[in-house]
């Protein structure tokens, strides 16, 4: 989403999130948190906290994350989360807050950052107190921009509707997926493809009754209530309000119209259906395809084999709050925090480098990406060890199937900057030079030895 004068409301905000989280846990270890507990010691806190964070992220500027697309606007992941961190100078009450809260869950658990486990509690804290800044920054800038008054829960309230729009669209354009539920959207039953669904080629042409509908159906067909329809009272007066609804989208329409380099669309306009339709049958395939191959869960064997190698017995575990975890992602980049050194690479054959960066270049990734991600490997890994005889990518692939795409424990160096994610697996097979099929063959071997070492360790 883009309105005038912000900067973090597009979707690079996920990756400048990440960064600003793993970024802080490092910089806390230069910080007493006890002495933040008490405010007189806040704005001294703020300055330690906010020089070592800088520290932090110049070094994580060459980064895969750091060095991503931020926004459209041309600046990058680690630019904008250094600006977000020192607006922290001029919005000290975000920072009195974050102690507030910490405050609070050391009331009801001691020193908790102390404990083993508990980064993942720490990072949301900080996750909060930067989700309400880049609201406030937004907002104040928005008011710069188009002298229109504008708070943090407007600009909350325009990504929210934005969302809207999108999860809307998505629904039309899968129309026979989801039949019922585009017909209680729309007020009427869908017996073929919506004529909505043709004519909706922007938020502008979303109509708030829609928006309505829509946040109404999610409780039946999603399970939990939309955003209009819960408890909470932040969009209560927009349930009843359909005017104000489309007044907001119309705002984002208006400047994503301005802001758009539109060119010559309709040149090429007249080709967008046949070309969407080659690409449905084209994913139809691949998912058949994938999904024939789909094995059953993997049980413990992730948990019991993707830790560090131990000698001795590892300390009990701090059991975070379900609260306090929630909206936080997997591992929330604290494994790599404890991790061992990276392994010690030796010295690549150059021609073979050359050739590994001229096949990354073709993929649309960083050139030294093999090099870079061999380096990243955490040495001290059960993985690393079962898996040595296998190749990086194979070992990426098997990463990919047991943790998803995108993980906090993966290093930056492993993801792709376009996406924040593990390289595809078509990237995958390419960059080890085997087809789709005998990557999938060779994942799933590597996987069957892990299955293999975890049970031993079981006996």
């Amino acid at each position: 989403m883009r309105l005038p004068g912000t900067r973090y409301q597009e979707h690079g905000w996920e990756q400048v999130r990440k960064l600003l989280g793993r970024c802080s846990l490092l910089a806390v270890r230069h910080m007493d948190l006890h002495l933040l507990l008490d405010g007189a010691h806040e704005a001294a806190q703020l300055d330690i906290y906010t020089d070592a964070l800088a520290a932090e992220l110049r070094l994580a500027q060459r980064g895969a994350r750091g060095e991503a697309a931020g926004n459209s606007y041309g600046e990058s992941v680690s630019e904008l989360a250094t600006s977000l961190a020192f607006e922290l100078q001029a919005q000290p009450s975000y920072w009195s807050a974050l102690a507030s809260a910490i405050a609070g869950e050391h009331a009801r658990h001691g020193a908790f950052w102390l404990k083993p486990g508990s980064e993942g509690m720490l990072r949301k804290k900080f996750n909060d107190m930067y989700a309400g800044l880049r609201d406030k920054v937004d907002a104040d800038n928005y008011q710069v921009a188009t002298g229109r008054a504008c708070s943090p829960n407007k600009m909350y309230t325009y990504r929210m509707l934005d969302t809207a729009y999108r999860e809307i669209e998505q629904l039309f354009a899968n129309w026979r997926q989801h039949p019922e539920q585009v017909a209680a959207i729309l007020g009427r039953a869908a017996d073929g493809i919506p004529i909505e669904a043709r004519q909706m080629k922007t938020i502008g042409g979303c109509k708030a009754d829609w928006v309505i509908r829509w946040s109404e159906s999610l409780e039946r067909f999603g399970g939990a209530p939309g955003p209009l329809h819960t408890k909470s009272k932040r969009f209560s007066s927009l349930k009843n309000g359909p005017e104000k609804i489309a007044a907001l989208m119309a705002d984002i329409a208006d400047y994503e119209a301005l802001s758009a380099n539109m060119g010559a669309a309709e040149d090429w306009r007249g080709d967008e259906d046949e070309a969407a339709a080659w690409m449905d049958d084209y994913l139809r395939v691949i998912g058949e395809s994938e999904a024939a191959e789909e094995e059953a869960p993997l049980p413990d064997v992730v948990d019991q084999i993707l830790q560090p190698l131990a000698d001795e017995e590892e300390d009990e575990e701090f059991e975070i709050p379900a609260e306090a975890a929630e909206g936080d992602g997997p591992d929330e980049d604290g494994a790599d925090l404890l991790a061992p050194p990276a392994t010690v690479q030796p010295v690549r054959d150059p021609v073979l480098a050359a050739a590994d960066r001229a096949l990354a270049a073709s993929l649309s990734l960083p050139l030294r990406f093999m090099e870079l991600a061999t380096a990243a490997q955490d040495g001290g890994s059960r993985m690393l060890q079962v898996l040595s005889e296998e190749s990086l990518p194979i070992r990426l692939a098997v990463y990919q199937k047991l943790l998803g795409p995108e993980d906090e424990s993966y290093p930056d160096a492993w993801l792709d900057p376009a996406t924040g994610e593990l390289p595809t697996l078509q990237q995958l097979a390419a960059l080890d030079r085997i087809s789709m099929p005998t990557l999938r063959k060779r994942r799933n071997e590597a996987i069957g030895k892990l299955y293999a070492m975890n049970r031993g360790m079981q006996r």
